[in-house]
């Protein structure tokens, strides 16, 4: 069973599962077209927990979601996990971290072995992190009986980015540490699109933010939830959801899919649970003309 529910999806709860949070980035660095003037209607309800006006910094929680369905347990993105050399510039905050995040697994009533499947969003290096962990001095599969279910056009990207010399050499050791060892251990599935994993549960592409980036359907009953992955990094982009991040593949290929995303819930009253917002982490999407706003809350 289940503890520290956050909410439901129809009869399936639903239960987050902190790594660690982000306090560095700014809106104006984040978001190349940042204009503070769009920002300020909407800062009654963005601030304080999701910007703050004076420094322009917003908190971005890198976390997993985990649910059980039809007798398996799921869980979404894994976050940055531990003793991981991520060196360089713009990457300290997740360079050989230590978090209590199996712990906080553990306090969801979830041990690694547990898990049934790992969905990943995408690859980048805040969602694949605790797809593995240290043992003896090599990196072994965390989530051991685990299938962890990849986009095929994610994993080749990630792969022909890991051997480009011209890329970060971050990108090298996030195969190497935290993708690789998954297929080297023949726990992958390497999906296309539009994958069914079972009856109510479906990976629907969703690129832009990096090449084969899915958001996650799940329906339950009379209720559908979006797990958005980073789609979103925050909630202003739900009413300036033309603003991509300065890290997206595509900038204009991941406006155009967030725009889908929040017409999907719109239409059809669907859970946003967004990949990194703080508290409350989820909302329903509505429309206002030709934009949006957010109820937060299940």
């Amino acid at each position: 069973m289940l503890r520290n529910v956050i909410g439901k999806i129809g009869a399936v709860e639903v239960c987050r599962v902190l790594d660690s949070t982000l306090v560095g980035e700014t809106m104006q660095h984040w978001f190349p077209d940042f204009d503070r003037e769009l920002v300020r209607p909407h800062e009654h309800w963005l601030c304080p927990t999701h910007y703050d006006p004076e420094s322009g910094h917003f908190r971005m929680p890198v976390h997993s979601w985990v649910f059980k369905m039809h007798g398996k347990t799921f869980l979404i993105d894994t976050c940055n996990g531990n003793h991981k050399q991520r060196p360089g510039t713009g990457l300290a905050e997740f360079h050989m971290l230590d978090t209590k995040y199996l712990q906080r697994l553990a306090d969801v009533g979830v041990r690694p072995d547990d898990v049934d499947f790992v969905l990943c969003t995408h690859l980048h290096v805040d969602h694949v992190g605790w797809n593995t962990m240290l043992e003896n001095g090599r990196w072994v599969p965390t989530f051991r009986n685990a299938r962890y279910i990849m986009s095929a056009t994610e994993y080749e990207a990630a792969k022909a980015e890991a051997v480009d010399s011209t890329k970060p050499v971050f990108l090298r050791h996030v195969f190497e540490d935290s993708i690789h060892p998954i297929v080297e251990a023949g726990l992958s599935d390497l999906v296309e699109d539009n994958h069914e994993v079972m009856p109510g549960l479906r990976l629907r592409p969703a690129p832009g933010h990096s090449p084969g980036h899915v958001r996650i359907e799940l329906r339950s009953t009379d209720q559908i939830g979006v797990f958005s992955g980073d789609l979103l990094h925050s909630p202003v982009q739900v009413p300036l959801w033309q603003w991509s991040s300065v890290v997206c593949w595509d900038r204009a290929l991941s406006t155009k899919s967030r725009r889908e995303l929040l017409d999907f819930c719109a239409a059809e009253n669907a859970i946003l649970l967004g990949g990194h917002f703080e508290n409350p982490h989820v909302g329903r999407i509505r429309s206002v003309q030709d934009s949006f706003r957010i109820d937060f809350g299940f």
